[in-house]
């Protein structure tokens, strides 16, 4: 194989207990593979010890890189700022908590050399996770592919081999509100696909709450599905259409038998159902013209403050 620049891009935040475990993992591997490479990590804000185990390991390391962010963005504009500046032919998004073994990277290189563009890891065991994320990452993959024209390969998270003409590609999308996995399948190119057993995390803890995990799920719906507010539309249809049936027979009834007095309890159950309907019809269309309020706004993804 051609020498060719290998970038390894790892978002961290809160991770000093990880720093040291996983340059030890993936150091031996890059030199075993015989290519020139770089280990980019954007620090995302960490408040506590991070920046200086990064440090630390760059003094043992010449091939890592350090760019810290001005504060925590979160993770998907970290990942942006990783790919805006790692120099390599081939990139490698990989999370420092070796969940994903850096081992997966004989293996990416591989379906490289064959002429994939892309090539993804998929989780074929995920029994590391909690039942509930298990559960709630299912019916994630499974509802947007249902409503998204862009499918999002189930159970692959951030961790590819993506070429430099791939990521010349992400760089042309220009939007603020970043949702990785659905810009990695949207820009299309020849893939191939990896599977392994997720691992549990070696140490610390993540920093996805189940609040934030649910935040993360609204935006990759929004990012790439309008299917939300046409649903809101047809409701509206046959909300109106119940009306009119009812209505036109409230009035049959009214003409034939006269007028009857009406109950309470009826009358107060279908104004809060219709107004809880038009409250979450509001609430949905809230959620697109906040994305495009936020994306009006035309701000930088992220701001660094220091490269190291």
């Amino acid at each position: 194989m051609k020498k060719t620049l290998i970038s390894i891009v790892c978002p961290v935040y809160n991770e000093e207990d990880m720093i040291q475990l996983f340059t030890s993992a993936v150091v031996p591997v890059l030199t075993q593979i015989n290519q020139p490479y770089e280990i980019l990590f954007i620090n995302d804000g960490s408040d506590d010890k991070t920046l200086d185990e990064l440090l630390k390991a760059r003094q043992g390391y010449d091939n890592i890189r350090i760019i810290s962010l001005s504060k925590n963005f979160g993770k998907e504009a970290a990942l942006t700022a990783g790919l805006d500046h790692a120099k390599g032919d081939v990139i490698i998004p990989i999370d420092v908590d070796l969940q994903d073994p850096p081992d997966l990277i004989f293996e990416f290189i591989q379906h490289w050399e064959k002429g994939c563009d892309i090539v993804l890891a998929k989780r074929t065991d995920r029994s590391s996770d909690g039942y509930i994320k298990r559960v709630t990452a299912k019916w994630f993959y499974k509802l947007h592919n249902q409503i998204s024209q862009i499918e999002i390969p189930d159970n692959v998270g951030d961790c590819r081999l993506i070429t430099r003409k791939v990521l010349d590609a992400i760089k042309q999308l220009p939007e603020n509100q970043r949702f990785m996995k659905g810009i990695f399948a949207w820009v299309g190119f020849k893939s191939a696909v990896v599977h392994y057993k997720r691992d549990y995390r070696k140490a610390g803890k993540t920093s996805f709450s189940g609040w934030r995990l649910w935040n993360f799920a609204l935006d990759g719906i929004t990012s790439f599905s309008t299917v939300p507010l046409r649903i809101w539309l047809y409701i509206g249809i046959i909300v109106a259409l119940l009306s009119f049936v009812y209505g036109s027979f409230i009035i049959i009834l009214t003409l034939f038998w006269g007028v009857k007095t009406p109950g309470f309890a009826s009358l107060f159950t279908a104004v809060l159902f219709i107004g809880g309907i038009q409250l979450i019809g509001i609430g949905v269309l809230g959620e697109y013209i906040g994305r495009i309020y936020m994306e009006s706004k035309r701000r930088p993804t992220y701001i660094i403050d220091k490269e190291h």
